[in-house]
């Protein structure tokens, strides 16, 4: 009798296991060095093309160099007396020390109060500091106080030190609320030790590849990252890598219960699985893409970034999670391992959910749609103004603070005024016209020392004049963005070449741009998503009910956040982008689910006819599909932990959409329509033909 010849099926998932465990070493310590390249000063958040943005390209040419304002700000009980004057004056001497090579030019002379109870200085600081500049701020706040007085370090520059003191835990704190959650879910779901600890080193590898690949290609200056965007697309490739291994870690278990050998149940599990993980993949990377068409800098950075990180989410749940899980076969659901031969076993509460679906598949639809338009039609609730820079960190920032205190003795603009650039022969005429504004504190022209003209008349550059406008509120105010709006058409009645740019301009050119982001990306990505749906379905009629369902789902999810935004956390507002960020994650990651359940239910729908065929894919991945939206929704929680109002706002905007699409849209809604509609679901394919052919035969008998 011959011998057996030893298998060696064993063999290339052990070489695709070494290999990802061979090169994480080495990506871990590339990828450690994408924070070095980030790009977090304030020209990583403004619009590209914009009025301000072409001011401040002019203005170039009215200063040797740009900056960044600094306030120092000292606050006494009444009328500083000539003690306090004295130290004052000898912590500014310290500051400016302190300050060093970071200042640009010269610091302004101390600026006492009219009230006389307050003084403040202003240190121009080079605005491409990156890191330094936090740690600056902190170090001017550890100045030594004056005896009677509350000092304050406030201003632009220490807003935005404060605002990217927010990130500071990306590299260690996000990532360890976000593995610490998904592990916990898979401990609960799968009651084994081993599991869980897979699909989570599945994930970890996903996440270490794609930041090494993020930071060659941003040290290769093909993509822009900042601490928003990396923080962002770490959490998505950990939820995303969760959810196609949890797929296929269901598919794999369900198959070793119908084959003996691992190999061929593992095989059998793969090509069932990959077409909806491929699927799933691309429609959230061509979503995420369309931000490309941003005009928003951080916007576009996010997309490309994104993209990676799914894309290896991808890699990784098709070849090391399925080779680590082939060689430990049954053993790697241990102690409850699915034996050959044993029942199926999906859960009897999705069973009992499909049987009430099948039941009565009008009524659900009817109730499930009217708590959607019901939550939807808050949508327009919602704001999306803009959060003011100082008030943009949860908890409120010295700088914040010191922002209150200057409005106190100060016209509060002083740090930040509007500059308008306008034509030589009119800027008297334009000067009259901005000083008329209501909001407007006063209008001067730039005047620089060993510049042509006599001492006290406006500098000329190229046949332009810059004016100076100092608006009577904060510069990241609404009534100051009003006031720049009304500027703005004040001076361009004068002459249409006049331009208004400074910070408040940004702001307001940044959520105009938002605007008008909205109107172009949020088609493209529906479009991108309903064209991959119908080459996955091949059909018309289920991309188009699919997409009309998740856009549902968002508007449900926006109109609840805006009524909780405001009445329960009181956020002070919402960022412009937030509402184009939380819409292409919620679109491109909800529609997931529905990928995952009506490629199931197409394969249920050949043997068993259209309305058996969803009740029957609904029962089978319901548990696997509410684990992964479970993983989802608490991956992106996890971004609540950074003390940032924009990140606790799309924390609850893409988790509380997901948990909606995973419990209502997914489980009861595209069912029940799926139901109603029968075999027309799948129009135009031949599919719809096959899945009515066990229903006529049924009829004839």
């Amino acid at each position: 009798m011959p011998r057996r010849r030893p298998s060696v099926r064993w063999l290339l998932p052990a070489i695709l296991v070494l290999l990802w465990l061979g090169a994480a070493g080495p990506l871990g310590s590339l990828g450690g060095g994408l924070s070095d390249v980030q790009e977090n000063d304030s020209a990583a958040f403004l619009p590209d093309s914009a009025e301000s943005t072409r001011v401040t390209e002019l203005q170039r040419g009215f200063q040797t160099s740009r900056a960044l304002p600094v306030i120092l700000l000292w606050e006494g009980d009444g009328t500083l007396d000539q003690r306090q004057l004295t130290e004052i004056g000898d912590r500014i001497e310290q500051a400016t020390t302190l300050a060093g090579s970071a200042l640009v030019g010269e610091a302004s002379p101390p600026i006492p109060s009219q009230d006389g109870a307050a003084v403040q200085v202003v240190l121009p600081i080079e605005p491409d500091l990156g890191d330094a500049l936090p740690a600056l701020v902190a170090d001017l706040r550890g100045i030594d106080g004056v005896d009677g007085t509350s000092a304050y370090v406030t201003g632009p520059g220490a807003s935005f030190a404060d605002f990217a003191d927010g990130f500071s835990g990306i590299d260690g704190l996000l990532l360890l609320a976000a593995f610490g959650v998904v592990l916990l879910i898979l401990l609960v779901v799968y009651r084994s030790p081993i599991l869980p600890f897979l699909v989570i080193g599945t994930a970890g590898l996903a996440l270490t590849a794609s930041m090494a690949v993020s930071y060659l290609l941003a040290k290769a200056g093909w993509i822009a990252v900042n601490g928003q965007s990396q923080g962002i697309s770490s959490i998505l490739v950990v939820g995303a890598a969760t959810d196609y291994g949890l797929l296929l870690v269901a598919r794999f278990r369900e198959e070793l219960r119908e084959e003996q050998s691992k190999y061929t149940a593992m095989g059998i599990a793969l090509r069932q699985s990959w077409a909806p993980i491929v699927a799933s993949g691309a429609t959230v990377i061509l979503g995420v893409l369309c931000l490309l068409f941003s005009d928003l800098g951080s916007n576009r950075g996010l997309g490309p970034i994104s993209a990676v990180s799914v894309a290896l989410a991808m890699l990784a749940a098709l070849t090391f999670l399925p080779a680590v899980l082939v060689l430990l076969g049954r053993a790697a659901f241990w102690p409850f391992r699915p034996q050959y031969g044993s029942e199926h076993r999906h859960g009897r509460g999705w069973e009992r959910v499909a049987q009430i679906v099948g039941r009565r598949p009008g009524r659900v639809l009817i109730w499930s749609l009217v708590a959607l338009f019901v939550a939807a039609a808050f949508a327009p609730a919602f704001s999306a103004d803009g959060i003011p820079l100082s008030q943009a960190v949860r908890g409120g920032t010295e700088s914040a603070a010191g922002q209150e205190a200057l409005e106190r003795h100060f016209d509060a603009g002083t740090a930040g005024p509007a500059v308008i650039i306008t034509p030589e022969g009119d800027w008297p005429a334009v000067a009259e016209a901005a000083s008329a504004v209501d909001g407007v504190a006063s209008v001067t022209p730039f005047t620089g020392s060993g510049r042509p003209g006599q001492p006290g008349d406006p500098v000329v550059v190229d046949g332009l004049v810059r004016l100076d406008a100092t608006l009577a509120e904060a510069p990241d105010s609404e009534q100051a963005l009003d006031t720049v709006q009304a500027l703005r058409t004040a001076v361009s009645s004068v002459d249409t070449d006049a331009l208004v740019g400074g910070t408040t301009a940004s702001d307001l050119d940044t959520r105009e741009t938002g605007a008008r982001d909205l109107r172009v990306i949020v088609p493209s990505v529906l479009l991108v998503i309903t064209i991959v749906l119908a080459l996955l379905l091949r059909s018309v009629v289920a991309p188009l009910l699919l997409v009309a369902t998740v856009v549902l789902s968002v508007g449900a999810t926006v109109g609840v956040a805006g009524l909780l935004f405001e009445h329960v956390f009181g956020f002070p507002g919402s960022d412009p982008g937030i509402l184009l960020v939380g819409f292409v994650f919620l679109v491109a990651l909800g529609i997931d689910y529905n990928i995952f359940l009506m490629t199931r239910a197409r394969e249920e729908s050949v043997e068993n006819g259209t309305k058996d065929g969803i009740l029957r894919a609904l029962a089978v991945t319901g548990g696997v599909i509410t684990s992964a939206g479970l993983v989802l929704a608490a991956t992106f929680g996890a971004l609540a932990v950074l003390p940032l109002v924009l990140l606790s706002e799309l924390a609850f905007l893409v988790g509380f959409g997901v948990l909606l699409d995973t419990f209502v849209v997914r489980s009861l809604v595209v069912p029940a329509a799926v139901h109603l509609l029968g075999d027309r679901v799948w129009w135009p394919s031949r599919l719809a033909k096959r899945a009515s052919e066990p229903e006529r035969e049924l009829e004839r008998v």
